[in-house]
């Protein structure tokens, strides 16, 4: 599963999910807006940033990055990145990295390296197999890493939470399409009935991507609800001033195909 997309997906449908992961109120997501940014030099770039709305210098922005590979690089890489882009772009709120992991088994630490920096306040690490917390914002995060044959159970249990919590209905349904594509990517073995007796739910049966997936047939329904979630995230990376070549990274796609589609969106 291509967690990089689904993280990147959930920071924009649901911004309180990260300020839950980090233990702040929910409500701070108003005060910030989820974006990536490119630094220049080295070719550097930033997977995830949650910059502050307003001036107020007291509030930081949150370098945000996901591993669910080890890598023993990674830690030379982040603060790296951190330090070029605190040189090129100065910002005046203070800065915060928050490392998101599955379980502590992938941290390559680096501790001669980095101990000190790692102990930082300003450097949190967390462990999604260690979270207690019951919000949706981290049940939805966890979802990606809950074992297969539990799941689909959590993800309607999600659902049903979504609907108490969520009031806009928009909202509500771009996150049962989150949870409905993650369960998807989770599962890629399923055949079409499978998947239909597991979301025997009304509202992920009307799901866009149940209906692109699987309306007309296993393999061509998989294709065409993939190739559409791949254009829409596609148009909103586009709109957050992202470049093609960022996007083409981030989505595992060639640039030919972002442009086409970055085309399209323009034509339309």
């Amino acid at each position: 599963m291509k967690t990089d997309s689904i993280f990147y997906e959930l920071s924009l449908t649901f911004p309180e999910s990260f300020f839950e992961l980090i233990g702040i109120d929910k409500q701070e997501a108003n005060n910030y807006k989820f974006t990536s940014r490119e630094v220049k030099q080295l070719a550097f770039r930033l997977d995830g940033l949650f910059m502050p709305n307003d001036s107020n210098p007291a509030k930081p922005f949150y370098l945000v990055e996901v591993q669910f590979q080890p890598r023993d690089e990674l830690y030379y890489r982040i603060f790296a990145e951190l330090f070029l882009y605190l040189r090129q772009y100065r910002p005046t709120h203070p800065w915060r990295v928050v490392i998101i992991y599955p379980t502590r088994s992938i941290e390559r630490e680096e501790a001669h390296q980095f101990g000190d920096i790692l102990a930082l306040e300003r450097v949190e690490r967390i462990y999604l197999d260690e979270l207690e917390s019951d919000s949706l914002g981290v049940g939805i995060v966890k979802l990606v890493v809950e074992p297969e044959e539990t799941a689909v159970d959590m993800a309607k249990s999600l659902v049903e939470k979504s609907k108490v919590q969520l009031t806009d209905a928009v909202r509500q349904q771009n996150i049962i399409e989150l949870l409905e594509t993650i369960i998807v990517y989770k599962l890629p073995e399923k055949s079409r009935e499978e998947i239909t007796a597991m979301f025997s739910l009304g509202d992920l049966k009307q799901t866009r991507f149940y209906r692109d997936a699987f309306a007309d047939g296993e393999g061509i329904g998989e294709q065409r609800g993939e190739q559409k979630a791949k254009e829409e995230a596609v148009t909103r990376m586009l709109k957050l001033g992202l470049s093609l070549e960022v996007i083409a990274e981030s989505l595992d796609l060639s640039l030919s195909v972002v442009q086409q589609i970055a085309n399209s969106a323009n034509n339309n």
